[in-house]
């Protein structure tokens, strides 16, 4: 079922005029098992994360919670694409069924920081990417998106059909760990990594906001008006 819905979302970029870039594809390997490890600033993150990789033909299994799999609609997509569901409560079986398709050779995809950050920077991130990462014997490679927030993200209507907006993916340059890695100190680079992506992307992109009431998008550091780190810790508590 993959195949068909690479292809859907292709086409509804080309209809919205997305202006998709996506950068750094060298660095994602060709053959083999391999962790992606991207930002999370929309519900959409899964579609543009999967398309980063596209260039170097490769399909990503991303892991995912459980309850997206029950959906009537997309559940069926998530099976029929061999994505990888997550039982908060009881991680342990989906991070081994992870590690087995690492082995196996396949990419799988992560979002570290969990959930959707609100304040449009990296938030802290957990150690299960490093981790399965090193236990499988795969690099783990870092990606960043900047500009999908816009189209739908926590707390904000959905703007689905919103045309023209630029969507920015980079991927960067694939690191491996060692068996006696410390996993806490790993995640940190891997996090600061990400965050050097991420910032790069938002240096470069080609719009800011219209007006004063679409500096929602933009994090305070850069003059926007989504909540700080700090702010968006209080929400999500």
């Amino acid at each position: 079922m993959y195949p068909p819905v690479v292809l859907a979302a292709k086409t509804m970029f080309r209809v919205l005029d997305n202006r998709l870039r996506i950068d750094g594809t060298e660095h994602i390997p060709r053959t083999g098992g391999a962790v992606i490890a991207c930002n999370h600033v929309s519900y959409l993150d899964f579609i543009f994360c999967g398309m980063g990789a596209q260039p170097a033909k490769r399909l990503v299994r991303f892991m995912a919670k459980r309850e997206i799999f029950a959906d009537r609609i997309a559940g069926p997509l998530m099976r029929g694409m061999h994505h990888i569901p997550v039982d908060r409560t009881a991680g342990r079986a989906s991070y081994d069924e992870a590690v087995e398709r690492l082995r196996a050779g396949q990419v799988v995809g992560v979002f570290p920081e969990a959930t959707i950050s609100r304040s449009f920077t990296v938030k802290p991130i957990k150690s299960g990417a490093v981790r399965m990462a090193a236990e499988a014997g795969v690099p783990v490679v870092p990606m960043a998106l900047w500009g999908t927030q816009r189209l739908w993200t926590k707390g904000r209507p959905r703007t689905l059909t919103k045309r023209h907006v630029p969507v920015l993916i980079r991927a960067g340059e694939p690191f491996r760990l060692g068996a006696d890695d410390d996993p806490e100190v790993l995640a940190k680079d891997l996090r600061q990594r990400m965050s050097a992506l991420l910032e790069r992307l938002q240096a470069e992109y080609p719009e800011q906001p219209s007006s004063a009431e679409d500096r929602w998008w933009l994090p305070a550091h850069l003059g926007g008006t989504a909540p700080t780190p700090e702010e968006a810790a209080d929400l999500d508590s």
